[in-house]
C-alpha cells in the first residue's frame, strides 16, 4: 500500500500548509458534540432549546466518539489543541480510505494499480478545494469517502456481474443512507443504484433489476427513516433547521450552468483533455466500460448536487468535494486504460497532451491555494476570541451574571461564550430560521427588540444591512460600544443594552476595553488556531 501512503503523505503535507485553520462553522458541530457527549442533548449550549443546528449527523457522531475516547475537546496532543488535531487526523484517515478504495478498484482493471492510486492522490493534493475542505473541521472528507465507497461498491459488483443480488443492493442502500446522513445533498445518492441498474439492465432482466432496486430503496429507508422519525420527535421539523434558515430554493435548469464554475476552476484545457481521455477509454466495448458507468453515475449525481445547492459565503467550492474525488479517479483510471492499449509512440503523445493541458491548471490552482492561505474563510479561533472571550470581557466589566448576545457567527462563540447565544443567521435558532423562511409570525426586528432583547448585539459585513442596526429601537435601547467600517462595505459594531450599564463611567470602561483589546485582536485575524489548547465557556481576553 505504498501508493496509498504516498498519496496520503502528499495530502497531509498540503493540508499542513493551512496551519491550524478550521472554519468557524465547524465549531457549531463541535459544540453540539460536546453537549451530546456530556449528556446535555443535541443543543448548542447547555440549557438551550433543542434545535437541529447541524446538518451532518454522522460527523457529529464521529466527534462525540472522539470526546468519549478523550481524543477531542479535552486539551492538547503534542502541544497542539486536540480540537484541531482530532478532526484533521480523522480527515486524513478518510483520505486514506478514499485512496484505498481507489486502489481496490484499480487493481481489478489496470496493469498499474499502484501508479493509478498514487497519481489520483497527487491530483487530489493539487486541488486546493479538495484539501481545504477536507481539513476544515467540517464533514467533507467523510462525505467524499462515503460517495467513493458507494461508487467502488457498484463498480466491483458490475465487474463481477453481481449487481442484481440482494447483498449488493442492500449495501448500496445503506451506504447511500450514510451519505445522506453526512450531508443533506447526500440524499441524491439513493438514486445511484437504480440509475446504474437502468443503464446496464437488459430487457429480459428488468423484473429482477426492479426487485433489487426495491431492496436498495428499503435498505436506504430504514436508517434514514429512523433518523427522520427521531428528527421530527426531537426537533419538530421534517428537515434540519439549517435548511430552513438557508431557505433553499427549488432547483431550476439554469442551476446546471454552475458546472461551468468548476470547469473554470479546474481549467478548461485540463477538463477538455480529461473528457477526451475518458471518451477514448469508453470507445472500445468491454466489461471495464460497463464498470466505469458505476463511477460516472455517482460523479454525475455529485455534479448535479453541487449545481442545485444554494451557494454559501464560503469560498473554494465547498460543496464540490465528492466531485473532485470521483473525477480524479475516473480520469486517471481512464488514462491508464488508454495508455495500456497504445504503443510507445501513442503513449508519449497522450502523456504530452495531458501534461500540456495540466500545466496551466497547476499554476492557477497553486495561486488559488496561496491566496486562500493568505485570506482564508472565517477561522474558528478568531470567532472564539472575538465573540466568545472578548464579549465575555464586556460581561465581566458590567458584572453581568446572566445575559445574551445576538451575533451571526456561532462556531467559536458557542465554545467560549458564557452568554446565551442568539444566532442572527438562524442556523441554530428556530424562530429566526422561520422568519428567514417567510413562515415566522413576526419580523426579525420585532423579534429582536420586543421578544428576545439581547444584552449585546454584534453585526458586521453583510449582516449590518439586515435592518437591525438601522431600526430606531437600536439607539433607543442600546449604547454603541464600538463601530468601524469593514472591508465588505458594512460596519463592525458592538452594542450593549442600556439597562445593564450602571452609569457613564461603566460605559466608558466598556469603550476603553474595546479600543485597547480589539486593536490587538484585529491584526491577528488570520492567525488561525492561536487560541490555546482549550476552548471553554467563560474564558476572557486578558485585560
Amino acid at each position: 500500500m505504498a501508493a496509498v501512503s504516498g498519496g496520503v503523505l502528499l495530502l497531509a503535507w498540503q493540508g499542513a500548509r493551512y496551519g491550524q485553520w478550521l472554519v468557524d462553522d465547524a465549531g457549531i458541530t463541535f459544540a453540539y458534540a460536546r453537549n451530546v457527549a456530556n449528556g446535555f442533548g443535541p443543543v448548542l449550549q447547555p440549557g438551550a432549546d433543542a434545535v437541529e443546528g447541524f446538518s451532518n449527523p454522522t460527523w457529529l457522531l464521529a466527534l462525540v466518539f472522539g470526546e468519549w475516547l478523550g481524543l477531542f475537546d479535552r486539551g492538547t496532543i503534542f502541544g497542539v489543541a486536540d480540537f484541531v488535531v482530532y478532526p484533521k487526523l480523522f480527515a486524513l484517515l478518510c483520505c486514506a480510505g478514499i485512496l484505498s478504495v481507489c486502489y481496490i478498484a484499480a487493481r481489478r482493471v489496470s496493469r498499474w494499480p499502484a501508479l493509478v492510486t498514487f497519481v489520483t492522490g497527487v491530483v487530489l493534493a493539487a486541488i486546493p478545494s479538495f484539501v481545504i475542505w477536507c481539513f476544515s473541521g467540517l464533514e467533507n472528507s467523510l462525505f467524499a469517502l462515503s460517495v467513493c465507497v458507494l461508487a467502488v461498491h457498484l463498480f466491483l459488483a458490475v465487474l463481477d456481474q453481481r449487481l442484481w443480488t440482494p447483498r449488493v443492493a442492500v449495501i448500496a442502500g445503506v451506504i447511500a443512507a450514510f451519505a445522506a446522513l453526512t450531508r443533506p445533498d447526500g440524499l441524491i445518492y439513493v438514486a445511484a443504484y437504480p440509475l446504474v441498474s437502468l443503464i446496464l439492465i437488459r430487457r429480459t432482466e428488468w423484473r429482477n433489476g426492479f426487485r433489487h432496486v426495491v431492496y436498495s430503496s428499503l435498505a436506504f429507508a430504514v436508517p434514514f427513516g429512523a433518523y427522520l422519525l427521531w428528527r421530527i420527535t426531537e426537533f419538530g421539523r421534517l428537515v434540519a433547521n439549517t435548511a430552513v434558515a438557508k431557505h433553499q430554493a427549488m432547483p431550476t435548469v439554469h442551476d446546471l450552468t454552475r458546472a461551468g464554475d468548476l470547469v473554470h476552476y479546474a481549467g478548461a484545457p485540463a477538463v477538455i483533455a480529461a473528457v477526451g481521455v475518458v471518451g477514448l477509454a469508453l470507445a472500445v466495448p468491454s466489461r471495464w466500460r460497463d464498470g466505469i458507468a458505476a463511477f460516472l453515475v455517482p460523479l454525475g449525481l455529485a455534479m448535479i448536487a453541487y449545481c442545485v445547492l444554494q451557494p454559501d459565503w464560503m469560498g473554494q467550492f465547498r460543496f464540490a468535494t465528492p466531485v473532485w474525488a470521483l473525477a480524479a479517479f475516473v480520469v486517471v483510471i481512464s488514462a491508464a486504460e488508454v495508455l495500456a492499449r497504445l504503443r510507445t509512440r501513442g503513449r508519449v503523445l497522450i502523456a504530452l497532451t495531458l501534461v500540456g493541458a495540466l500545466i496551466p491548471s497547476g499554476v492557477a490552482l497553486a495561486d488559488a491555494a496561496e491566496s486562500y492561505r493568505a485570506d482564508s474563510d472565517v477561522p474558528l479561533c478568531w470567532i472564539a476570541l472575538r465573540f466568545g472571550r472578548y464579549v465575555n470581557g464586556y460581561a465581566d466589566i458590567i458584572g453581568l451574571q446572566q445575559g445574551s448576545m445576538l451575533a451571526p457567527d456561532m462556531g467559536g462563540s458557542s465554545l467560549t461564550s458564557r452568554l446565551r447565544l442568539i444566532d442572527m443567521a438562524g442556523l441554530t435558532e428556530a424562530s429566526i430560521a422561520d422568519i428567514y423562511a417567510g413562515t415566522g409570525a413576526t419580523t426579525l426586528e420585532d423579534h429582536v427588540f420586543e421578544d428576545r432583547k439581547p444584552t449585546f448585539i454584534h453585526t458586521h459585513g453583510l449582516w449590518w444591512h439586515n435592518g437591525i442596526t438601522l431600526d430606531p429601537r437600536m439607539t433607543r435601547d442600546y449604547y454603541q460600544i464600538q463601530g468601524f467600517q469593514d472591508p465588505s462595505g458594512g460596519r463592525d459594531e458592538d452594542w450593549v443594552r442600556k439597562e445593564v450599564v450602571r452609569d457613564d463611567r461603566q460605559l466608558q470602561q466598556l469603550r476603553q476595553y474595546s479600543s485597547q483589546t480589539l486593536s490587538h485582536l484585529l491584526p491577528d485575524y488570520q492567525k488561525a488556531g492561536e487560541c490555546g489548547g482549550e476552548l471553554r465557556p467563560g474564558q476572557a481576553v486578558p485585560r
